[in-house]
């Protein structure tokens, strides 16, 4: 395949369904044979994707112009690593708990790497492989959870609407208002629009 119309997002972000091996949580988990999930499949999902200029993230139009957009008023970042992060093994245990969140959860990778984890409509998981360069936006209400590749490092620009509120809610929490919305959001909407089409 040419350069022709390729989305230089899946660079930086690449995305595909996981298959049901209880190995090293870090390994990729393709399945076999492997089945890649587009970009515009995962935005069907809620989860956006940009690619920036990790290196000039301090002084980035792009990135200020998305903040701006978006609300996102809140910065800091986050080291994932075993000489960073205290209690480590716990935390990426913690980190792989299935959940959900009643914000948005935005991350852009400023170096390293790592997977997200995200439920499709029918609940089968999708890693999301964000390298440096790579920043993702989980909508509000989406099952997901985060693990580090084999390379154990990211570092993650945090980003929030106003003062941030990280609370994990882990699964099933399917009563809140943020999953209820994220439904009828994305779940509902695809199921209606799959109704359509078999019917044309």
């Amino acid at each position: 395949m040419g350069s022709i119309g390729k989305d230089e997002r899946e660079e930086v972000i690449q995305a595909w369904y996981m298959d049901d091996s209880d190995e090293d949580q870090r390994l990729p988990h393709h399945r076999d044979p492997k089945e890649f999930v587009s970009l515009d499949k995962l935005s069907e999902l809620g989860v956006l994707s940009w690619r920036l200029d990790a290196d000039k993230y301090e002084t980035d139009e792009e990135l200020k112009k998305i903040r701006e957009a978006r609300g996102y008023s809140y910065m800091d970042f986050c080291e994932v690593c075993p000489e960073k992060l205290p209690n480590y093994e716990e935390k990426i245990k913690s980190f792989f708990e299935e959940h959900l969140h009643t914000d948005e959860e935005i991350r852009y990778c400023i170096a390293g790497s790592g997977y997200f984890d995200v439920r499709d409509h029918n609940d089968a998981w999708i890693r999301v492989w964000v390298k440096k360069g790579g920043m993702i936006v989980l909508p509000a209400g989406i099952y997901h959870r985060f693990t580090l590749d084999t390379d154990n490092y990211i570092k993650a620009m945090r980003l929030f609407v106003g003062e941030p509120v990280w609370t994990p809610f882990n699964r099933p929490h399917d009563h809140l208002p943020a999953r209820k919305e994220y439904i009828e959001a994305f779940v509902q909407k695809e199921a209606a629009n799959n109704a359509v089409n078999a019917a044309a």
